[in-house]
């Protein structure tokens, strides 16, 4: 297992979180029972089949 030579300091350890950043996920539009259902792309396929309640 890699051990670390030296402690990291609080700046650089906060500015390296600092850079990661959360996308919001793309949704693709599935229409489910006439109605239309922003749905992420690896669930359409599951809630066009009926096998996921998008709700």
């Amino acid at each position: 297992m890699a051990v670390p030579q030296r402690k990291t300091s609080r700046s650089r350890t906060r500015s390296r979180r600092a850079q990661w950043k959360a996308v919001e996920p793309a949704l693709v539009p599935v229409v489910v029972g006439g109605e239309r259902v922003q749905v992420p792309p690896r669930l359409a396929r599951a809630v066009r089949e009926g096998r996921i309640d998008p709700r």
